[in-house]
């Protein structure tokens, strides 16, 4: 029978996430049975119910939070109902071996221990670190909103049996914050499959009529750092004199209409568009076009450890970036990028304004960084981290099994034995022999004897002598024979 995995996300709907989609075929490429359960999109992902390329996927509506912390406590409360009810009857079609749980919100730990009676254990991916996520979103919320955070995440650490980490920083604040142990805490990077990321021929209308194009991929949430890359244009504009280039934002979030006004505010209508949510086919044509590519996330504690998936996504379609100086961005984009001070946006202006002029360092870093992510860093490389994590978790609950499988065996073989033969092995312990309370196999034909307490039992039966040399020796009660390496004898009430 398959192994049943149980992948629940919150914060967007599958296959939109693009991170849980990839861990969703990739298990069912090694052959697990895989069942999500996750929100309806806003314009896509609409069915309640899918199968999608051997995918069981489960979707409930779900309206994003609006205002501050006590929207998402709504959002939050109304997504745990609906996640509880769904696990429910996926529970009760089958067994569910593993709930795999990605944040954010941390309190997705909450349905694990709901199916934990039934033998159900607990696997937290590790997207976000919600703290400081809610620390840059709700600057104001003070230490209170802080301290509750971290005190959820320590029971979702606390409760899981295996931690999935998106990077090394991740990795530490598993091992160091949740006080997980090392060996059970395992990086699996989000990565771009480089099937869906492949160079195309320049599609000069994205131009607009202007000799440059800069680019932007991904998700505009207030701690994204857009409204960063639009104050740069507007200095790469009015301080630095370039009105040769045209930026392509692609991707939507919360604080998309507000980059849109913002845009406008800025006098910057006629440099910048915003496409919304693109299609696979225009990411290729836009980055295969653009000439630079844009990381302007600032510096907080969030960012400065989360590994942006655009950075990884630039590199993949042999792009330069334009980035901040970020201790993950520099893990990952190594020498394809270029950093500047924290924050500082004259001089992210200048560094574009740099990269402009040099077409020979742009085609030197773009091809660096293709090499680098084809090596390291596509999805091939952690999907083969994935698929032995999930090994790995598996054997060991086989191995747990079968200890208390021989722990059950002698707990009945104490527990059959006679008054006479308890007080015979006790005696044989205190003056310390040895005794073996197993069942052995003749070496002609298939009758079975016990070794048994007797008169004329002088020495060490042939049972105790099988185990000291090594024989084969029924150590199951079943009738299967195993070997056993040669090793002093040990009794039932201890070694001897």
């Amino acid at each position: 029978m398959r192994r049943h995995i149980l992948i629940l996300v919150e914060n967007l709907s599958v296959p939109f996430d693009r991170r849980v989609w990839q861990e969703s075929l990739a298990l069912v490429g090694a052959g697990y049975q895989v069942t999500v359960i996750c929100p309806t999109g806003a314009k896509q992902d609409r069915e309640l119910e899918a199968v999608i390329e051997g995918v069981r996927i489960l979707r409930y509506p779900l309206r994003a939070a609006t205002g501050g912390p006590l929207g998402y406590l709504r959002e939050y409360t109304l997504a745990l109902w609906h996640t509880l009810r769904l696990a429910i009857k996926v529970r009760r079609s089958g067994r569910i071996d593993i709930v795999h749980a990605c944040n954010p919100p941390d309190l997705l730990f909450l349905i694990a221990l709901a199916l934990r009676p039934f033998g159900t254990r607990f696997v937290f991916d590790h997207h976000d670190l919600v703290p400081e996520l809610f620390v840059s979103r709700f600057p104001g919320g003070g230490r209170v909103l802080y301290r509750l955070t971290r005190f959820v995440e320590r029971l979702t650490f606390a409760a899981a049996d295996a931690v999935i980490s998106t990077n090394e920083s991740y990795r530490r604040v598993a091992i160091e914050r949740g006080k997980m142990a090392a060996d059970r805490v395992t990086v699996v990077r989000s990565a771009p499959d480089l099937s869906r990321f492949v160079q195309r021929e320049p599609d000069e209308s994205l131009h607009r009529g202007k000799p440059y194009l800069l680019a932007y991929l991904g998700v505009m949430g207030p701690q994204d750092g857009v409204d960063y890359a639009l104050r740069a244009l507007q200095l790469l504009r009015d301080d630095i004199g370039r009105d040769d280039i045209h930026c392509i934002f692609m991707g939507t979030g919360d604080a998309f209409d507000e980059m849109v006004a913002l845009s406008e505010q800025l006098g910057l209508t006629d440099m910048v568009e915003f496409p919304g949510r693109v299609s696979d086919e225009f990411v290729q044509r836009c980055l295969s076009t653009a000439d630079v590519c844009l990381s302007p996330d600032p510096l907080n504690p969030l960012n400065d450890v989360s590994t942006m998936n655009k950075v990884v996504e630039y590199m993949a379609m042999g792009r330069p970036v334009v980035s901040f100086d970020l201790l993950e961005a520099r893990v990952s984009a190594g020498e394809a990028a270029v950093y500047v001070p924290a924050n500082d946006e004259l001089a992210f202006a200048t560094a574009i304004d740099a990269l402009l002029r040099d077409p020979e360092l742009r085609r030197q870093m773009g091809e660096g960084g293709r090499d680098r992510v084809e090596q390291e860093l596509s999805w091939d490389v952690s999907r083969i981290a994935l698929v032995q994590f999930y090994d790995t978790c598996f054997a060991r609950e086989q191995s747990r099994n079968n200890a208390v499988s021989k722990l059950a065996w002698y707990v009945g073989r104490v527990a059959a034995m006679s008054p006479r033969e308890m007080g015979w092995r006790a005696r044989r312990f205190v003056a310390g022999g040895n005794s073996v309370g197993v069942v052995h196999r003749r070496c002609r034909g298939d009758r079975r004897t016990e070794a048994r307490p007797g008169r004329r039992h002088a020495g060490p039966s042939w049972s105790e002598q099988g185990v000291r040399r090594g024989f084969a020796i029924d150590s199951s009660g079943d009738g299967t024979v195993a070997t056993l390496a040669a090793t002093p004898a040990v009794s039932l009430m201890g070694e001897s």
